[in-house]
């Protein structure tokens, strides 16, 4: 099923649209369509991944045209880069709203859970040539009408708009939405507005014990804060703190 996006209102996000029915990665190749010097805005959508990944490696599951596969190709200065990963998640928290009608959380780093459950993520990887920042390259993986009992490992921990929502979504008008909302989103980082802010209350890490992975090590404490350069702050049972700036 080929996507058909009309009327898109952006200014930068999707200024450029590359579909493909099926591919390996879309972060793959959005990676190397950035380092041979893609405009900002570049979409990389396909309906089918055959290599999709999530954060440390891990397979992302998603049937073919079950869910909105993209990646988009942004090129922030370096003090904007951490909001990047948070207006992909807002995005997606305000796209659900709009379109079901459903409150949706932000899991640190970059998981949107709706009732506990994982309907989308977020991936991101940035690309350097020395200390310069060229491009960073946000991925996103939203379940839309994905049958997450077909797949045991996630049926548990997994959910979709269309299972939440217990009817029926357009794919193609939800990611219209998307595309619009991450389009203001950005003009907002660009003009250097506060996006953290806006995306704090969302967070539903706050407050909870967690454990959380980081490289070789594991930390686990009661989250005390989420910071503007997108680290945590956990108070471990001691009482002394730490701040990771990624996890799991």
């Amino acid at each position: 099923m080929e996507i058909h996006l009309k009327d898109l209102k952006t200014t930068i996000v999707g200024r450029s649209i590359l579909y493909y029915p099926a591919l390996p990665s879309t972060m793959d190749e959005a990676r190397g369509l950035a380092g041979q010097g893609a405009a900002e805005g570049t979409l990389i959508l396909c309906d089918e991944q055959t290599e999709g990944r999530g954060r440390q490696g891990r397979r992302w599951f998603a049937s073919p045209s079950s869910s909105i596969l993209m990646s988009v190709v942004f090129r922030p200065t370096l003090g904007q880069l951490p909001q990047i990963n948070m207006l992909g998640s807002l995005s997606i928290v305000q796209t659900i709203e709009k379109v079901a009608n459903i409150k949706s959380r932000v899991r640190w780093p970059n998981d949107v859970l709706i009732d506990g459950k994982k309907v989308a993520g977020i991936l991101m990887e940035n690309i350097f040539q020395g200390h310069q920042l060229e491009a960073a390259i946000l991925g996103v993986g939203i379940n839309i009408s994905l049958d997450v009992s077909a797949y045991p490992e996630i049926a548990p921990i997994a959910t979709s708009l269309s299972g939440e929502a217990r009817r029926d979504f357009n794919r193609d008008d939800i990611l219209h939405i998307l595309l619009e909302e991450m389009d203001m989103l950005y003009q907002a980082v660009k003009r250097n507005e506060d996006v953290y802010h806006r995306w704090l209350p969302h967070v539903e890490t706050l407050g909870k014990t967690v454990r959380i992975k980081s490289g070789q090590s594991e930390e686990e404490g009661l989250a005390q804060s989420v910071n503007p350069d997108g680290s945590i702050t956990l108070r471990r049972a001691d009482g002394s703190l730490v701040t990771i700036a990624t996890g799991e």
